[in-house]
């Protein structure tokens, strides 16, 4: 037996100051912060190119005729092939023999033609009512590393697998979605900012419109709402490596947005900030371009997320199953009740003095998701979070597998994947933990469109 003596003793033990010292480099200036913030984006360039194509642009590659018929077209394979036999002018796929290979661009026209030719009873496209806008989808937490991009962006492409077209917004200036997409984006010109900068000109703009009918001095425009006035939410959407998913990204100058909208709420009180993103995703008419728009938003409670959170039908809230992101969930939804109770008491008075009919924030459904889940560590405390989140909680946990790690690692989603570079059964699996976590979410979207239009078939008779 090893005496206490003779153990070595814990490195933080024995440190000599003159050669610490000796360690240390001249003092750190700011300049050094701009000369480390060049490498990283170079770096991080460099890295998120390497899953891209020469070119330095992502592609999204070919899915196979296991896939498509496993996956996206519910139909057998067998049939398949002999479909596609028997009309040559459908894609065809590329590849030798039966292992076709085709692009997301084919298996949506195949789609098409499956949905009009195809077995009635068939679920070939997703259900989307009609005439109803789209859904928009929130993906928030404050607390930082619970899966919230990663989340999201599978949301988006498990959507546009399904049959969607998907509009993502990247309200977090730290820009992964945008990089996960492929995205390019210079200044906050091309960010949501200028959605936000529009939507407070427009504002002043009507109050001006009653200054001058009252003698009274406008409030001047600066060159920044000028701007802003010019700028159509539509011409912020770039397209993506998927076909059907586009993109507003996001880059570190958006975060200016959190400083600029209080100045702007301070100089004209009546600006009901929150509502600056539904605004310009209504009047812009992108509502009724896309079936689905994704939110992701800044791991904080700041004006980009109220925004998010007051443009979404449906909030997904990840977590971990660990105490501290219970914790901190819990109190994102004790400010989440702050900041719109507070929103609304406050409208409210004011809307009832003027003989206005009351404002109320509401969501088709809100749902807590555990992400990153480890059964054999973690069941427990889930079950615990689960009890008290209740309804809240969707019932599936998603599973951290290898294939989500390594995906990660690549800067890409699962679904971009390639099966072949993993054994059969983990793809199933990693796929398995985005499939059941999009079937919940579906669920919802589908009841919620369904709900809608009834009360529209009932408003109309």
């Amino acid at each position: 037996m090893t005496s206490f003596g003779k153990d070595p003793l814990p490195p933080y033990f024995g440190i000599d100051p003159e050669q610490a010292a000796g360690r240390l480099v001249d003092p750190i200036h700011t300049a050094r912060f701009a000369k480390a913030a060049a490498f990283a984006a170079r770096g991080r360039d460099e890295l998120a190119k390497s899953g891209h194509a020469p070119d330095g642009n992502k592609r999204l590659r070919r899915f196979s005729t296991w896939e498509v018929c496993r996956y996206l077209i519910p139909v057998a394979p067998a049939h398949f092939r002999r479909v596609l036999k028997n009309d040559p002018a459908l894609p065809q796929g590329t590849g030798e023999g039966n292992s076709k290979w085709f692009s997301l661009e084919e298996v949506m026209t195949l789609r098409d033609h499956f949905a009009e030719e195809g077995a009635a009873h068939r679920e070939y496209r997703p259900y989307r009512p009609e005439g109803l806008d789209a859904k928009v989808i929130a993906v928030a937490n404050f607390k930082g590393g619970v899966g919230k991009t990663s989340t999201c962006a599978h949301l988006a492409m498990s959507a546009a697998l399904d049959g969607y077209r998907v509009l993502v917004i990247d309200l977090d200036s730290q820009g992964s979605m945008t990089s996960i997409m492929g995205g390019q984006v210079q200044d906050e010109w091309q960010t949501a900012f200028p959605i936000l900068a529009r939507d407070y000109a427009q504002h002043i703009g009507g109050e001006n419109k009653v200054r001058t009918a009252r003698r009274e001095t406008p409030i001047p425009l600066d060159e920044t709402l000028t701007e802003a006035l010019e700028v159509s939410p539509r011409n912020l959407i770039q397209t993506t490596h998927w076909s059907n998913i586009d993109l507003i990204g996001a880059q570190l100058n958006l975060y200016w947005a959190e400083f600029q909208v209080p100045v702007w709420r301070m100089q004209s009180r009546g600006w009901p900030l929150w509502d600056a993103l539904t605004n310009g995703l209504d009047d812009s008419g992108i509502l009724q371009d896309y079936d689905l728009v994704l939110l992701d938003t800044p791991p904080a409670l700041g004006y980009l997320t109220i925004n998010a959170l007051a443009a979404a039908d449906i909030l997904i809230v990840p977590l971990g199953a660990s105490f501290l992101e219970f914790d901190s969930t819990g109190r994102f939804f004790d400010m989440l009740y702050s900041t719109f109770a507070s929103i609304e008491d406050g409208e409210n008075a004011q809307r009832r003095h003027a003989g206005l009919p009351d404002v109320k924030f509401e969501w088709d459904a809100v749902r807590t998701l555990i992400t990153r889940f480890d059964a054999a560590q973690q069941t427990d405390l889930a079950n615990v979070i689960q009890a008290y989140f209740g309804d809240l909680m969707t019932t599936f946990r998603q599973d951290m597998t290898a294939m989500v790690g390594q995906a990660g690692e690549q800067v890409n989603g699962i679904y971009e994947a390639d099966y072949r570079d993993f054994n059969r059964d983990t793809y199933v699996r990693g796929r398995e933990a985005f499939d059941r976590t999009w079937a919940e979410v579906k669920e919802l979207i589908v009841g919620a469109w369904w709900k809608d239009e009834q009360e529209a078939k009932h408003g109309e008779a």
